[in-house]
């Protein structure tokens, strides 16, 4: 499942974010490459661990936690701390696809990468390219988002940057492990958790609601890992 999320972080925050990034320090991105996506990998990072890549990974983690919809699709377990790339001057990421494990720099902790994450913090017409071309059974979907929206897909899928041929397309990208696994169950959950809420919506004194929201749950109960 590929999916959209508006309005992740508002307009004040993206300005403030952006005004912190602009200023920050950036080095090459192969830094976090594995080896097979380090040789088609060219864009810009800011370090692990930087105070302002943490503080920024913060306010987006926090946003996240108050969004309805990413948590009813994710379903997340653990997140991976917040990275930030930049692409400008024709640099691009061909066809890859992301490392199943990540370890959290200077932590012991790891996570299996579940689902993928892009938050734009440029807006569309700031940049020419920069497409992101995610591979799935019915296509290449290309993704191009306004500023502090997201896309949400596997991290199973091969994908790719395109090149950024005017301007600068500045994005977080990160991943999560999810309490569902498998993309298919995750999907079917996320599928009825949107058709319960509707229900409710319509028909808010009927049985109906209550009787899928087990459902939900007991699926839930079944397939999930904590």
């Amino acid at each position: 499942m590929l999916l959209s999320i508006p309005g992740v972080l508002t307009p004040e925050e993206v300005k403030l974010a952006r005004q912190k990034l602009d200023a920050a320090e950036w080095v090459d991105g192969k830094v976090t490459a594995g080896h097979q996506s380090a040789k088609v990998k060219d864009n810009m990072q800011i370090p692990e661990n930087h105070p302002v890549g943490r503080e920024l990974g913060d306010l987006i983690i926090n946003a996240l936690s108050r969004n309805p919809l990413f948590l009813s699709a994710a379903l997340p377990l653990r997140v991976f701390p917040p990275l930030f790339n930049r692409y400008t001057g024709g640099q691009a990421f061909g066809t890859h696809v992301d490392n199943a494990i990540r370890q959290v720099a200077g932590t012991p902790h790891r996570i299996r990468t579940d689902l993928s994450a892009t938050l734009f913090f440029s807006a569309p017409d700031e940049y020419d390219g920069g497409e992101l071309c995610v591979e799935d059974t019915y296509g290449v979907k290309k993704v191009k988002l306004p500023a502090g929206h997201m896309v949400l897909y596997p991290s199973t899928s091969l994908h790719h940057v395109t090149p950024v041929t005017r301007g600068a397309r500045v994005c977080s990208f990160f991943w999560l492990q999810s309490m569902i696994r498998d993309d298919g169950q995750r999907t079917l959950l996320f599928d009825l958790d949107s058709a319960i809420q509707r229900i409710g919506q319509d028909h808010p004194s009927g049985p109906y609601a209550v009787q899928l929201t087990g459902v939900y749950h007991n699926l839930l109960r079944q397939w999930a890992e904590l």
